[in-house]
């Protein structure tokens, strides 16, 4: 393994991570808009899953060695396209998701310790939100059919780590347990880590609550406790998120990230 890099962002560090939780054999749903995933997904392609099959939205993609990966706003970017082996209608995506999709990555506006998630708005009258969100779009589908998920957010506060959302538009463990997703039918396997600015979690085996696993450097344990709304599972042993190496800086720097979004 390549020597462990010593400059590096803490975005980069979690494009790093998750980079490291991407498969050869993936076919892997993300949203374009979301750097540190995109960067993480193309990281995995560029080093250990060449054979990985990346969807956006509306397009399929593989990079090849000799293309240089620009920022894109969203998949609608043509620029994006330029790699794509092919297109397909937007309903088509939801059916790569039900027969195809792997992995899978949703954020949310509130997120909950069962990993349930809100992309609808914040309120209790849904005709009447006190604020809107994005909504569902297709993270509905691709959380309940997709072999397992990613929970990303760019903010770790009260606001966004709750008790209970005020809606939910993608079922992660419901209200616990190891068989809560069977007992709904949902086929999917569901979230497995939420990752932060501040850390990485998953969830307790038997309860499915989220568990406190990986700390960011620089982040203490009490930083992390004083910015959720809930009681979080914390170890007896916690571990530092993984660093990126030298060589995993240099390909996100120099191949995928060029404009230097993850360093701002």
């Amino acid at each position: 393994m390549s020597a462990l890099a010593v400059d590096y962002t803490r975005k980069e560090l979690i494009a790093a991570f998750i980079a490291r939780q991407m498969q050869n054999e993936d076919a892997v749903s993300f949203p374009a808009g979301i750097p540190e995933v995109r960067v993480g997904v193309f990281l995995a392609n560029q080093t250990h899953a060449p054979d990985m099959r990346i969807q956006t939205t509306m397009s399929q993609i593989n990079v090849h060695e000799e293309q240089q990966i620009e920022d894109c706003e969203s998949a609608m970017d043509w620029r994006f396209y330029r790699f794509a082996e092919g297109f397909y209608l937007h309903h088509e995506c939801f059916d790569f998701a039900a027969k195809h999709s792997t992995a899978f990555f949703v954020g949310g506006i509130q997120i909950d310790k069962y990993g349930n998630t809100n992309l609808i708005g914040l309120g209790t009258d849904h005709k009447n939100l006190d604020f809107r969100g994005p909504g569902s779009l297709g993270s509905t589908t691709m959380a309940t059919q997709a072999g397992r998920y990613y929970i990303y957010t760019n903010t770790h506060n009260k606001r966004v780590f709750v008790e209970a959302c005020d809606f939910i538009s993608a079922v992660g463990w419901n209200k616990g347990g190891a068989t809560a997703r069977a007992d709904l039918g949902l086929p999917g396997g569901g979230p497995v880590y939420v990752i932060t600015p501040l850390c990485v979690m998953d969830f307790d085996e038997t309860t499915k609550a989220l568990r406190l696993k990986y700390l960011h450097p620089g982040v203490s344990k009490d930083e992390v406790l004083a910015q959720t709304g809930f009681e979080l599972i914390v170890p007896e042993t916690l571990e530092e998120t993984p660093l990126p190496t030298v060589s995993e800086i240099a390909i996100i720097r120099d191949r995928i990230d060029v404009n230097g979004m993850l360093r701002h």
